[in-house]
């Protein structure tokens, strides 16, 4: 397998893990009372209304590039009015909550495409290898990537969905104190990723979800 089949079988799984996260956010955020990702356009799988410069494209590019050992991503934000939501901050957490929730779905639905094509690159030849074996390899990496992003999403860190999570059940004072953190929250992310911190943190819980769906 070549290089460009190797970037080919990462991207098309992490370009669905993240479309289909921000997706749900709209979805469930429209359910709850709140329409503007739909008036937007924002409720679609075309990755052009999606793709984010540094999270869809630079960023993966550079753990492709320096042979990192994950890969992380995401796509542009999909526009949520917390204040059209019916039930207040605990349908914010419900918005929040639906981005992971669908990457865990993900990483299951992946998991059972693993399995049945088990062994499907032995004892068969032609274009039977040609899809079997590389359908194997990506659902592989999508549960990987869709576990990733599903764990580091719940890091209770705003504007990352634990940290919605967190402010729409908090008390008021501890939701006031973590939205005033909003604007170091990505930055903080990328620290620990970068640090490899994130690793000890979030490995373990990764591990527990791969060793029950693989």
């Amino acid at each position: 397998m070549d290089h460009v089949q190797e970037i080919v079988l990462l991207i098309v799984p992490l370009l669905l893990a993240i479309i289909l996260h921000e997706v749900s956010h709209g979805w469930v955020a429209e359910k709850l009372g709140d329409p503007t990702a739909r008036m937007l356009g924002r409720i679609t799988l075309n990755p052009i209304s999606h793709i984010d410069l540094l999270g869809t494209i630079i960023l993966p590019g550079i753990l492709l590039l320096t042979g990192s050992p994950f890969l992380f991503g995401w796509a542009k934000p999909v526009p949520v009015n917390f204040g059209n939501l019916r039930g207040g901050r605990r349908d914010m957490a419900l918005v929040a909550l639906s981005g992971p929730f669908s990457n865990f779905v993900l990483a299951v639905f992946s998991s059972i495409i693993f399995h049945l094509t088990f062994g499907g690159g032995t004892g068969h030849a032609g274009i039977w290898s040609r899809i079997i074996v590389p359908l194997h390899i990506m659902a592989s990496l999508s549960v990987r990537i869709n576990l990733v992003l599903m764990v580091i999403n719940l890091l209770p860190i705003v504007p990352l969905d634990g940290g919605r999570i967190v402010v729409g059940l908090a008390p008021d004072h501890v939701a006031v104190a973590m939205a005033r953190m909003e604007r170091y929250g990505m930055l903080i992310v990328l620290v620990l990723i970068a640090s490899g911190i994130w690793s000890y943190v979030v490995g373990p819980v990764i591990s527990i979800f791969w060793r029950m769906l693989m």
